[in-house]
């Protein structure tokens, strides 16, 4: 029974899956199925046929869609938290599919939702590195060739910064001091890596981070006395 679940949620994966080979293709994003239930009838029938309601999250937005499995399959129901490759306009979801092409799905209806901590703070800095270069990485849409280029400067900043932001000796002002200058330090490695829209981006992204240090460093002092 375990192997059949686990070859269903390998199937739905890997039919979620980009042929990367096709040309003039839509331009997908990342998408995590959040939730799954069958779908029912305005009248509160479920369908002869079996339809689910999926819930895909797609940057800051939930979407759920309308979802007609090919030949009755049931494995979709065992596919929340599984990524996939998504395409969104107006009133349709696509997905590539090496059987169908592409699918196209109704969107029933959909919810910005709130924006999350750009960094876990309360993890750092054993985390700082990973939480940081995932924040790059999905924030700034990094290709393969930018990642690597970064890695070495993210990882000089993780290492650096983790040496004083957390140490509740050195005064608070003089902490956020130095992390400026580390941050300007990395952000002039990065200016020539980046396009001028992820540059930008990149400068919302610090405001934002320099609260959230703010926050814990106040926090930690507090908790420290």
């Amino acid at each position: 029974m375990r192997i059949s679940f686990l070859l269903c949620s390998l199937l739905l994966f890997s039919l979620a899956l980009p042929c990367l080979s096709q040309t003039g293709a839509p331009q997908y994003e990342r998408g995590t199925i959040m939730a799954v239930s069958r779908h029912e009838s305005p009248s509160g029938e479920k369908d002869e046929i079996a339809k689910y309601d999926v819930s895909v999250k797609v940057r800051n937005t939930m979407y759920v869609v309308l979802y007609e499995p090919p030949n009755g399959a049931n494995f979709v129901e065992y596919s929340a938290g599984l990524d996939l490759l998504v395409a969104v306009d107006d009133k349709t979801l696509s997905f590539p599919s090496k059987l169908t092409g592409t699918t196209q799905v109704l969107i029933l209806r959909k919810e910005v939702l709130a924006p999350e901590p750009t960094i876990d703070w309360s993890k750092a800095p054993s985390s700082y590195f990973e939480m940081k270069m995932q924040n790059l990485t999905e924030s700034l849409g990094l290709s393969k060739d930018q990642q690597s280029k970064i890695k070495m400067i993210v990882q000089q900043e993780a290492g650096e910064s983790s040496q004083f932001c957390f140490t509740t000796s050195i005064p608070r002002n003089e902490r956020l001091n130095r992390w400026e200058r580390v941050v300007r330090s990395s952000d002039a490695k990065m200016k020539s890596i980046l396009t001028h829209a992820q540059w930008d981006e990149l400068q919302k992204i610090r405001k934002e981070q320099k609260k959230e240090l703010e926050t814990l460093v106040a926090s930690q002092d507090k908790s420290s006395h």
